[in-house]
C-alpha cells in the first residue's frame, strides 16, 4: 500500500467526515437562521467559492440546449433540497436526516424505470423495498404510540428530489465533469432561492455567531470543497472504495452528532438506518446477466454513448449536492 493510494483515502476518509458534519451543522444554522436564511446562505457561500475556483477547476461554460436540465437540477438537488432537509431538521435529529436521506437512491431506480424503462434487477426490487422499510420504521419511531412525523417526512422529501437530482443529472454527465455539473446546479439553485433574500438578510444580522459560522462552514467545507475533493479522490480510486465509503457517511453522521450536540438515536431509529443501508447496497449490487447466446456477463456500467471513463457510477447513498447522480463530485448534504 503506497503512499498516494494513503493520501487518497485519506481525502476520501474527509470528505465523508464533511458531509456527515452537515447534518448536525444544519441543525446549529437552522436554529438562529431559519430554513430560508440558511438555504440561502449556505448555497450563496458555496456559490462564491466555486467561482473564485471556476478557473482553476476548469469549468467551462454550459451548452444552451442544456439549459432546461441545469435549471431542473438547481431546483430540486440545490434548492429544494436545502429547504426541505433544513425545515425537516428544525425537529428531526441529525443524524436520524442522514438516516433518511440515504434512501434516495430507491427514487433515482423509480424514475429509471418507469420514464427510461430500465431493466430491475431482482436485487434492484428487493434492496428498494427494504430500504423503504427501513426508512418507514424511522419515519414512525419515537416514544410512545407509532405516529407518523411531518418533519420526517420532509426530510424524505429531501431525498426525493435528490433522486430527481441524481436522474438528471446523468445526461449532462455524459458532456460535462462531476464538478461541472454540480457548479452549474449550485449557481443555479442559488440564483432561483435569491427571493429570499432581504430574509436571509434580516435573519443574518440578528443571529448569533454560531449559526452564521454553520452557514459558512457548511457552504465552504461541505458544500464547496466536499465535492471537489471527493471528485478528486473517485477519479483516482477503485468505484468500490468510493461505493463504501459513502455507506459510512449515517453512521459517521450519528457520531458527530453526539458528540457535536448530545444526540442520542432512539433504537428504533438505528435498526431503521440499519435496515435502508442494506437496501441500498442490494440496489447497487452487480450480478451477472445472461446474453443471448446464454453467457453470463457483468452489466456495463455505463451507458452506450459513454465511454468508460465518462460513465456515470451508481448513484450516491445520500451524500449532497453538494451533493450526488454521479459519484465524481457531487454530493447532498
Amino acid at each position: 500500500m503506497n503512499g498516494r493510494f494513503l493520501a487518497l483515502a485519506g481525502t476520501l476518509g474527509g470528505t465523508v467526515v464533511l458531509w456527515a458534519s452537515a447534518f448536525p451543522a444544519i441543525r446549529v444554522g437552522v436554529d438562529g437562521l431559519g430554513v430560508a436564511g440558511l438555504s440561502l446562505a449556505r448555497l450563496a457561500v458555496a456559490s462564491a467559492a466555486l467561482a473564485l475556483a471556476a478557473p482553476v477547476l476548469k469549468i467551462r461554460l454550459p451548452r444552451r440546449r442544456d439549459l432546461p436540465l441545469i435549471v431542473l437540477c438547481g431546483a430540486t438537488g440545490m434548492a429544494a433540497y436545502q429547504l426541505l432537509l433544513n425545515w425537516g431538521e428544525v425537529h428531526v435529529a441529525a443524524g436520524t436526516a442522514s438516516l433518511l436521506v440515504s434512501v434516495a437512491p430507491v427514487f433515482s431506480v423509480i424514475l429509471a424505470t418507469v420514464l427510461l424503462g430500465e431493466h430491475l434487477t431482482r436485487y434492484t426490487v428487493l434492496g428498494s423495498l427494504v430500504a423503504i422499510a427501513g426508512a418507514a420504521v424511522i419515519t414512525l419511531s419515537g416514544d410512545g404510540p407509532v405516529r407518523l412525523s411531518a418533519s420526517a417526512v420532509a426530510v424524505l422529501g429531501a431525498a426525493l428530489v435528490q433522486g430527481v437530482y441524481h436522474f438528471a443529472s446523468k445526461p449532462l454527465l455524459r458532456r460535462y465533469s462531476g464538478r461541472e455539473v454540480a457548479s452549474y446546479a449550485m449557481w443555479t439553485g442559488t440564483l432561483l432561492l435569491v427571493p429570499l433574500a432581504p430574509e436571509t438578510a434580516r435573519a443574518v444580522a440578528s443571529a448569533a455567531a454560531a449559526a452564521t459560522l454553520a452557514a459558512g462552514y457548511l457552504g465552504l467545507l461541505p458544500s464547496a470543497l466536499g465535492f471537489v475533493s471527493w471528485g478528486y479522490a473517485v477519479a483516482r480510486l477503485p468505484l468500490a472504495a468510493s461505493t463504501a465509503a459513502l455507506y459510512l457517511v449515517p453512521p459517521v453522521a450519528l457520531a458527530v452528532a453526539y458528540v457535536w450536540l448530545g444526540e442520542v438515536p432512539h433504537p428504533a431509529e438505528l435498526l431503521g438506518g440499519a435496515i435502508s443501508i442494506c437496501g441500498v447496497v442490494l440496489i447497487h449490487r452487480r450480478r451477472p446477466v445472461l446474453d443471448r447466446s446464454g453467457s453470463a456477463r457483468l452489466p456495463p456500467r455505463h451507458g452506450p454513448d459513454q465511454s468508460p471513463a465518462r460513465a456515470a457510477p451508481a448513484p450516491t447513498v445520500g451524500v449532497p449536492a453538494g451533493l450526488p447522480g454521479s459519484m465524481r463530485g457531487q454530493s447532498e448534504v
